[in-house]
């Protein structure tokens, strides 16, 4: 079987533990085992989700030529994702710093650093698509010219445009207008999921469109079989961070979406591992691989 490509964001990521939202101002806090940096960043998360999970991946993304982006290429290597295609071509590896509560809340600081002017070198992803028969492009201004190239190379598109808000959006319009599988959020939303997934499948005739509406679980439509309906949220362990639940839900649903093409049961089986998933603090960790959530399946039915 080919891999998939997976093209998107990588950054370092802080994490750190807060007692509730509105901060109360101290000059000094000691969260002892609250403060944890790693790799994660959308392209990385999803990459990593699916490799733990049993997919083939060729993860494609830009990192600087710093230390930050030499500790990226060493932990793709410990998570078992090649570094062929990671290339240190900025300055300086992007971070971010996510604070996150009891409660699941969070609030996300991130630095691109200068990544949105940053191109991904084009003959690497020429030279990762042939071996690929889906093509993971996230929003980041690096994919862009991409879209058109797997579109040409007849090799679907599966995106997520996360907080969303119009279909004539200027930058998500592109990735909405080329995806045949077509993620986001529920937060930003002008009208109800349902009616937004048809004025999407009328717009683009996107074949398959996934919202997700949190704790509500997801909305999935299917153009082919006029479907459109809400999946529930399912409960396996105590929600630590949100951060990453999104992209969980993405990868998962795209892994065994591209063995079964039953996008219910893979949608089902992502609710699941996105459940799990956010039992853990960073956006990177807490995945389960095909077996162990094949075996929580068994335990929630």
């Amino acid at each position: 079987m080919k891999k998939i490509l997976v093209c998107g964001h990588t950054n370092l990521e802080t994490t750190l533990a807060v007692d509730g939202f509105p901060l109360e101002y101290v000059p000094v806090r000691y969260p002892f085992f609250g403060i944890q940096t790693a790799v994660a960043g959308v392209g990385y998360n999803i990459a990593r989700a699916l490799s733990t999970l049993g997919s083939q991946v060729n993860f494609l993304t830009l990192v600087g030529q710093d230390m930050a982006g030499q500790q990226v290429q060493q932990q793709a290597l410990a998570d078992g994702l090649s570094s062929d295609y990671i290339a240190a071509a900025m300055p300086q590896t992007a971070q971010s710093v996510i604070l996150y509560d009891k409660q699941g809340q969070r609030q996300i600081h991130s630095d691109l650093k200068d990544v949105q002017e940053r191109p991904y070198p084009l003959d690497l992803f020429q030279q990762a698509l042939p071996e690929s028969d889906l093509a993971i492009l996230g929003n980041i201004n690096y994919t862009r010219p991409f879209l058109a190239l797997a579109r040409q190379a007849g090799i679907p598109i599966a995106t997520d445009v996360h907080t969303i808000a119009a279909l004539d959006d200027a930058y998500n319009r592109d990735y909405m207008a080329a995806a045949t599988i077509l993620f986001m959020s529920d937060e930003r939303l002008p009208v109800p999921p349902e009616q937004w997934a048809k004025w999407l499948q009328n717009e683009f005739g996107t074949e398959i469109v996934v919202i997700g509406l949190g704790a509500q679980g997801a909305l999935l439509a299917v153009k082919a079989h006029n479907f459109c309906e809400r999946l529930p949220a399912v409960y396996t362990r105590p929600v630590v961070n949100t951060i990453g639940a999104g992209d969980a839900l993405f990868a998962a649903f795209t892994h065994f979406y591209r063995t079964s093409h039953d996008p219910y049961q893979a949608l089902s089986k992502a609710i699941l591992f996105a459940s799990y998933k956010i039992g853990s603090s960073g956006a990177a960790v807490g995945f389960l691989s095909e077996a162990e959530l094949e075996a929580w399946a068994e335990k929630t039915e």
